[in-house]
């Protein structure tokens, strides 16, 4: 059979979804999938635990050019209905902070879910299948859409296409820009993209300092002009990661400084009073050591109070103390750039909302064309945030195409 209802270009979190919503219709669903095998990101995502949604899933919880674009498909298939296909399977979940829901044995669990239901619903999935063109065409313009695919493994019709390719992070695993090409050919617009949940870089002196602090992970509020977030950072050989920082760098601008809080919570200035008070013999580093990593201590006394490194607390003048918890408090950095693409875990931007229906995922100018998942300009906060959008953008799709 080379001709299906319903052809899903991309085996990934979306694609699978939206298949199995599609066959669940009894709708005839070809998959098909460049790489050997299908959920390839899915497998490594949440350091192979898959944090597959979140508790707390709000609208504001996405970043888009039009933020309201989310809201009907996270409204029509919540975390709610994919915690219960979840447990209908049997797979166990972990909790964690923030309302970040995982499986306790492995990500695979997710994958082989999907798959399942795929198959119950007589779902044909084709991978290392690469596509060499696709064509729209309607007889004398009356009777439904067709679409024509020529692929690596024949060609292949269909009367909707769906697009669940992903966006540009991870090259590795196979991701590019083929569904914003498809996007562009049909005429629909596809704004700028760029990495995100991606890790920060410097070039400048900090970059010695973070290869010093490599390895160190540190609870604080990292923000920009815009957004702040609260969470742990990790230093890294070339700069910052963690989840404050990779959420940081959704709104980050290139050319913009970052403020960094290592003791969040507390009022430094009254803290170093009342060290000076109670431990006045004391240096103020070895204090800071007992709340802070011993190397990080140190590399915070080179920066804000090297010339009175070796005088007691007591010595150092209340106005100096003040300035010393400015700086903890307001630790000014300037990234040079991201990692890119190459670490990202999702890409900001791609297919613009204004050319889909919100309700069904349809491009508004090509009938039977529909775009799902990552590929579409909507982004979510670390924390199951994308997956979500996956299983709703699917879900979505699914019951129309």
């Amino acid at each position: 059979m080379t001709h299906f209802d319903v052809i899903i270009i991309g085996a990934g979190a979306s694609g699978l979804m939206c298949a199995r919503t599609a066959g669940w219709r009894g709708r005839r669903v070809l998959v098909l999938e460049r790489n050997s095998h299908a959920g390839k990101k899915i497998l490594i995502s949440g350091g192979g635990r898959c944090n597959f949604t979140n508790l707390n899933m709000e609208p504001d919880c996405f970043i888009s050019d039009n933020p309201h674009f989310c809201k009907s498909a996270l409204k029509r298939y919540t975390h709610r209905d994919f915690i219960a296909m979840v447990e209908k399977h049997g797979i166990r979940i972990q909790e964690r902070q923030q309302g970040q829901l995982f499986c306790r044995n492995s990500a695979g669990d997710i994958l082989r879910m999907l798959l399942a239901e795929c198959k119950q619903t007589g779902v044909r999935i084709q991978t290392g299948c690469g596509i060499n063109s696709i064509a729209a065409n309607r007889k004398e313009n009356i009777g439904p859409q067709r679409f024509t695919l020529s692929t690596s493994k024949g060609d292949f019709s269909a009367t909707s296409v769906v697009v669940a390719t992903g966006g540009l992070s991870m090259p590795n695993l196979g991701a590019s820009g083929f569904g914003y090409d498809i996007a562009r050919q049909f005429g629909l617009r596809v704004l700028p993209t760029r990495a995100g949940l991606v890790p920060f870089r410097f070039s400048d002196s900090f970059k010695a300092v973070s290869e010093r602090l490599s390895g160190i992970s540190l609870e604080v509020t990292l923000g920009t002009a815009e957004k702040t977030f609260s969470g742990s950072v990790l230093f890294t050989h070339r700069g910052l990661s963690g989840p404050a920082g990779l959420q940081l760098s959704n709104y980050w601008i290139p050319g913009e400084s970052i403020t960094m809080n290592v003791l969040p919570g507390v009022d430094l200035a009254r803290w170093l009073r009342l060290q000076k008070q109670d431990h006045p013999k004391a240096l103020l580093g070895n204090l800071l050591a007992q709340r802070l990593a011993k190397r990080l201590a140190h590399e915070l006394q080179a920066l804000f109070w090297q010339p009175w490194a070796d005088r007691s607390v007591a010595e150092l003048p209340d106005s100096t103390l003040v300035n010393i918890a400015e700086g903890l408090a307001h630790w000014q950095l300037k990234p040079s750039g991201t990692e890119g693409y190459r670490t990202a875990e999702v890409t900001i931007g791609g297919v613009d909302t204004g050319e889909l229906s919100s309700k069904t995922m349809e491009s508004k100018i090509q009938r039977g064309l529909y775009f799902i998942g990552e590929v579409v300009d909507v982004t979510g906060y670390l924390g199951g945030f994308n997956f979500q959008w996956a299983w709703s953008s699917g879900y979505a799709a699914g019951k129309f195409a």
